[in-house]
């Protein structure tokens, strides 16, 4: 029997990729010269293999008239077109859960790292400056209120590790989960304006699109902290700017961006604003998961079992 055929969007990581080439006639779009002649090329194509940030659009899925599933490394998948999949009975795959604990690590990372000035005071002792006098007092968490926007899989599992902490936590989504102790806020802008520190999670989608807005970051305040571990797409990043610019906001800590990866140039040049180059995930040990995950439901897809990990519309 001849070997399923999937087309490698763009490079994963060389485990993935071996195990890959162990399994499937494998087409590496990524190294195409000729785009067009190589989906020509991949016609009996049945299964994609992509990550959250290359995606799969629908004029792709049209190329490969025998497509029946996506499998994404990443639980992003914003930039895969789910109506466009369903309606056409592809499926589509991710991997959620197995990178839970490190996303929320960095975010809670993150939160301490801008709150102790940690950055800050690397480059101070680096710079010589300590030798001067001592560095500017920061400020600690215990006792501060920490918004969680999108309590999903790593907003608890964030919301649990702060526990630790002493934070008080409160958070916004679409609906209030009852089981949940944490306080609920309906609306995203009152959230902001009773937190000391905000940490966006939330999918990305339409309707997450520019959900930090002007009026939310004016809530969070001059003493206020944003971080965001989500995606780049849902802060307004223009409004942003504007109000770390004009003391508006007193923090960021940002790990996406909305044109990764060009980050705006202002946001180096401040002082209270830490970047990091997308790295929530980016851990040996889960993105290997991550990478099992995806071989795991292209093997069980193909044996005719359904996959571990399907993402509905």
């Amino acid at each position: 029997m001849a070997r399923p055929e999937v087309l490698v969007v763009t490079r994963l990581m060389d485990s993935v990729m071996r195990e890959l080439q162990e399994n499937y006639t494998l087409h590496h779009l990524y190294e195409a010269t000729d785009r067009d002649a190589s989906l020509r090329d991949a016609s009996a194509v049945r299964g994609i293999a992509t990550d959250g940030h290359a995606g799969t659009d629908g004029a792709l899925m049209n190329a490969l008239p025998n497509l029946e599933i996506v499998a994404c490394y990443g639980v992003g998948v914003d930039s895969i077109d789910l109506a466009h999949a369903a309606a056409n009975n592809v499926i589509v795959t991710n991997t959620p859960d197995v990178l839970n604990d490190e996303v929320a690590n960095l975010a809670i990372g993150l939160l301490l790292a801008i709150s102790r000035g940690i950055v800050r005071a690397d480059r101070y002792v680096r710079e010589g400056r300590w030798l001067e006098g001592e560095m500017a007092l920061t400020h600690g968490i215990r006792g501060k209120t920490v918004g969680i926007l999108g309590l999903g899989r790593i907003g608890k599992e964030i919301a649990l590790k702060l526990s630790v902490f002493g934070c008080e936590i409160v958070y916004h989504g679409r609906l209030e989960q009852t089981q949940q102790p944490y306080r609920y806020y309906p609306e995203l802008r009152a959230m902001a304006g009773d937190c000391d520190h905000m940490i966006v999670i939330c999918p990305a989608t339409n309707t997450t699109r520019n959900i930090v807005n002007r009026e939310v970051l004016d809530a969070l305040g001059p003493a206020g902290t944003l971080i965001n571990v989500a995606r780049g797409s849902v802060v307004d990043e223009p409004a942003l700017v504007a109000a770390l610019s004009e003391g508006r906001l007193g923090a960021a800590a940002l790990d996406v961006f909305a044109d990764e990866p060009s980050v705006p140039a202002a946001l180096l040049e401040m002082d209270n604003v830490i970047v990091q180059p997308h790295i929530a995930s980016a851990t040996e040990e889960t993105r290997q998961a991550m990478g099992d995950l995806v071989t795991k439901n292209l093997a069980l897809h193909f044996a005719g079992e359904p996959v571990v990990t399907p993402v509905t519309p």
